[in-house]
């Protein structure tokens, strides 16, 4: 847009915002900020795309603040509904950042902690809410939480509230949230479960794309490994921690099992700082470990995608994909976490047979191949154990019965042998036959011998 504001004056925010939008170190809006930081402020609704580390919280979190402007009343006049308490937390972050000359006052809602805490904050007066939706329907369902005076509501990630399963209780949101209001939602794909939600809530809204859907920052140099099983992504994991290039790491995996196991390996070879998270830690060993990450205290973080969104951690140089992810979608908000604020990352993906079908699939939605780089010769490349093998096997061949309903493949049933009638005779065995005559021969004889004696 040639016409898109180059600075943030031009928005007329009040001087409070501006202040500390410098303060920050904000120069110029963001291409998502240019383009709907004037639609939310003219009171549009906004659909948003784009992709993750692009500054969208700022894109709607000024303009709330700048409407709602001041503390007044007891009761919230916005609602921000986001997936996880992580994002809350980053939420949380920007207003505390953009508000900080203003007295609005808001409430931080999520699971994990006793609500009791949050209801006394929420009964003190509250402006604004940012809440995920089961925390926010569990508080209104107690009397918690006055709705009649929300104006403005924002869906962030919306794509991931939907894969999460939130749908039950975003609907139940709607249904209590006042008919005229201001929506506004954002998400980084735009999947067609996100379509039918913006046509459920949004009213003739803007629709701004500063990238094509699901594509990655163009500061990312993205590459991936064809390993052949979990030893030698281990090997390699190893050496490429070892590199000086790598400042500060975050490294993804698919289950809880592999996070721990990865992380005791990482301490126990003595690779660096590190850290995991996923949903089995606690809220507190959660939080800590992320501030630590982002204070730059420890150089690894280790998680499952429970931390793929809602991490704004700066100055991340690589992350690294030690499991594919099956959400394809994923692995955009994953190598998101690198590459942020126009700084330049890696992002590195270990595949091994099975995740080679996945990461293809990957590649068709950011809509381009991945460079492969071959296993470095000092990395130990070890023979797949023949259980693994097989559970690959098994794995691949699921996937192309998927592809081909006809295919059989090598762990296809066999064929039952065919029921026998039980009312049948089965059919003479003759040796049994042949024991029984020669039986009964003897027997003869052995009468006939005993008729002889007595006579």
């Amino acid at each position: 847009m040639s016409d898109s504001p180059v600075s943030f004056e031009e928005f007329k925010l009040n001087k409070q915002l501006l202040e500390a939008v410098r303060e920050a170190g904000f120069e110029k809006p963001t291409p998502i900020q240019a383009k709907a930081i004037p639609l939310a402020l003219a009171g549009h609704d906004v659909l948003g795309i784009a992709q993750t580390g692009t500054g969208k919280t700022a894109a709607y979190v000024l303009p709330i603040l700048m409407k709602i402007k001041y503390a007044q009343g007891m009761h919230p006049r916005a609602l921000v509904l986001a997936p996880t308490r992580e994002l809350v937390m980053q939420i949380e972050e920007a207003i505390l950042q953009f508000g900080k000359y203003t007295d609005l006052r808001y409430v931080c809602l999520y699971g994990g902690i006793g609500p009791t805490t949050q209801i006394e904050k929420i009964q003190q007066g509250v402006d604004v809410i940012v809440s995920t939706p089961g925390r926010f329907v569990d508080l209104y369902s107690r009397g918690a939480i006055f709705v009649k005076e929300i104006k403005t509501m924002v869906m962030d990630e919306a794509d991931k509230m939907m894969d999460m399963g939130f749908m039950r209780q975003i609907r139940s949101i709607l249904e209590i949230l006042p008919v005229k209001r201001q929506n506004l939602l954002f998400s980084a794909t735009f999947a067609d479960k996100v379509e039918i939600l913006s046509q459920e809530f949004l009213e003739f809204p803007e629709r701004i794309e500063v990238a094509p859907q699901a594509t990655t920052a163009e500061t990312i140099d993205q590459v991936k490994y064809l390993v052949p099983n979990i030893k030698t992504k281990i090997n390699l994991l190893e050496h490429i921690l070892q590199g000086e290039e790598v400042k500060r790491a975050m490294i993804f995996t698919k289950s809880r099992k592999n996070a721990e196991e990865v992380f005791n390996y990482i301490e126990r070879k003595k690779l660096g700082e590190v850290r995991v998270i996923h949903a089995n830690k606690g809220q507190n060993t959660r939080i800590n470990s992320m501030e630590q990450f982002k204070a730059g205290d420890i150089r690894i973080l280790v998680a499952t995608d429970v931390a793929s969104r809602g991490l704004d951690i700066s100055m991340v140089s690589h992350v690294i994909n030690f499991d594919v992810p099956l959400i394809y979608e994923d692995y955009v908000h994953r190598i998101g976490r690198t590459g942020r604020a126009e700084q330049e990352g890696k992002a590195i993906t270990f595949v091994n047979p099975v995740e080679e079908f996945h990461f293809e699939k990957i590649e068709e939605i950011i809509r381009m191949p991945v460079p492969e780089s071959h296993i470095p010769a000092e990395v130990t490349v070890v023979d797949t154990p023949f259980s693994e093998k097989q559970a690959y096997a098994r794995e691949i061949d699921n996937q192309k019965k998927k592809a081909d309903p006809d295919y059989l493949g090598a762990f296809h049933e066999k064929k039952a042998r065919p029921k026998t009638n039980p009312h049948e005779k089965p059919a003479a065995d003759p040796r049994k036959h042949q024991r029984q005559k020669a039986k009964k021969n003897r027997n003869q004889m052995k009468t006939q011998g005993k008729n002889k004696k007595r006579s």
